[in-house]
């Protein structure tokens, strides 16, 4: 029976892939900002260190600098987006190890082994946006990128969680070594999926890799626009992303154990997580990005005065667990609505370029204001300083009177040309990973 066109953009296996990059591209990110803080901590290392060291994430506001060279140089094994990603889950795998063999107070060695890990983390990040790029039709970016979010959060869970519990029965350095065998999903991902078609061959020229992408996006529609659209991403999640930096300090300064944590605060998301998720992805098909960008962003607000009220209250697991499940309710539609919107700007002929400046400048906030988010906290105190989150939202939202007004279309991106017929035998075949069911 022939599937209408809604069921098509829901059950093909280009939506089962979006589910597992997901989780493959979560995982690193999550042990930097939510298991490396509650290891540190734990062995009593003070907020501003802590704070300090998220400058280690630097890597994923500068992953643009190197990704024409992921967009351009194909290594000799797995083609040109599978190739770069086995590489980076390699090296992902070994310094997620090497925690388990330093003491957590030789702060050095902990700042060179979690930028290593940011590093790769990013590096798979710019090929792994690049290949959903190219494997999802526009119409299926709400959902696609809304399901790749879901699962990115969902795989919190793992060191946020799981090794929280683990770490109150074991060693840091076992549960550092059992952390690191989830990230052999990744590379068994990489394995078994097909290489996407290529848009355009890769041309490892310093004009088609460097110049053209960042030409392309600057000319299509103006440098106003252009500007704007820079500067919605890094301001549309800055006050989420403040408001959620230290955010397991917060709770073990409110009084609840990493059990507490790891079983009711993170798991009170969950449900919420994945609702908000696929919720997000059907609504985004029913009223576009734009208006879901609006309504999203309103969510996201009220979620960061709620870690406000929890700041105030006295010590409740059932308050806890209803600010963090609608915590990841706006968080989740939120990213969820930026990513399609990131996708939706981005070409697909400049795929893995494009895609790293623009989810480098949304991730801008979480690597420099962050750095000092717990100076904020306890210059501020826990109340005010989510109040301060909450202002800091509010100048994202105002951009989109410009470029996603409530009843306006999304600006599409011109085609691109269809290259030469020599430069045709490089592309690859489509991937049969990548056709409907």
């Amino acid at each position: 029976m022939k599937m209408t066109p809604f069921f098509q953009a829901i059950l093909n296996r280009r939506m089962l892939i979006c589910l597992f990059t997901g989780l493959v591209s979560g995982l690193p990110l999550y042990i930097l900002i939510s298991m490396l803080p509650a290891w540190l901590r734990t062995e009593g290392i003070g907020l501003k260190e802590i704070g300090l060291l998220t400058l280690v994430q630097i890597p994923y506001a500068w992953k643009f600098v190197w990704s024409p060279i992921m967009d351009a140089i194909k290594l000799p094994w797995l083609g040109l987006r599978r190739g770069w990603m086995l590489i980076s889950q390699l090296a992902l795998l070994l310094c997620v190890c090497g925690y388990a063999f330093i003491d957590p107070t030789d702060l050095m060695w902990v700042a060179i082994i979690s930028t290593a890990i940011a590093f790769f983390s990013a590096s798979q990040d710019i090929v792994i946006d690049a290949y959903r790029r190219e494997i999802l039709p526009d119409e299926e970016l709400g959902l696609g990128n809304s399901l790749h979010i879901n699962t990115y959060r969902l795989s919190g869970l793992i060191p946020g969680s799981l090794a929280l519990i683990l770490a109150d029965t074991m060693p840091w350095s076992t549960v550092f070594l059992i952390i690191a065998l989830f990230l052999l999903i990744g590379i068994g991902l990489t394995l078994s999926i097909a290489e996407p078609k290529h848009q355009l061959p890769p041309r490892p020229t310093f004009q088609s890799a460097v110049i053209e992408p960042f030409h392309e996006f600057f000319t299509r529609h103006g440098l106003r626009y252009a500007l704007a659209v820079l500067s919605f991403m890094v301001l549309y999640k800055l006050g989420d992303n403040l408001a959620t930096a230290l955010s397991t300090a917060f709770y073990l300064d409110k009084g609840y154990s990493l059990t507490e944590i790891g079983l009711i605060a993170k798991h009170a998301g969950l449900w919420p997580m994945i609702i908000g998720g696929l919720l997000g992805g059907l609504i985004m098909i029913r009223i576009g990005i734009n208006r879901s960008l609006w309504l999203f962003g309103l969510v996201q607000i009220v979620s960061i005065l709620g870690f406000a009220w929890l700041a105030e209250a006295e010590k409740s697991l059932w308050l806890l667990a209803l600010i963090i499940s609608f915590e990841y309710l706006g968080v989740g539609l939120g990213t969820a609505a930026s990513v399609a919107f990131i996708a939706k700007t981005t070409s697909k002929a400049h795929a893995a370029t494009q895609f790293a400046l623009f989810t480098a400048l949304a991730a801008l906030p979480r690597t420099t204001l962050n750095t000092f988010s717990g100076f904020f906290a306890e210059w501020l105190g826990w109340t005010h300083f989510f109040m301060f989150c909450t202002l800091l939202a509010i100048p994202g939202m105002l951009l989109l009177f410009y470029i996603a007004p409530w009843n306006g279309a999304t600006r599409s991106i011109p085609k691109q040309p269809i290259p030469p017929k020599d430069e045709d035998s490089l592309t690859a075949k489509p991937a049969n990973i990548s056709q409907s069911t």
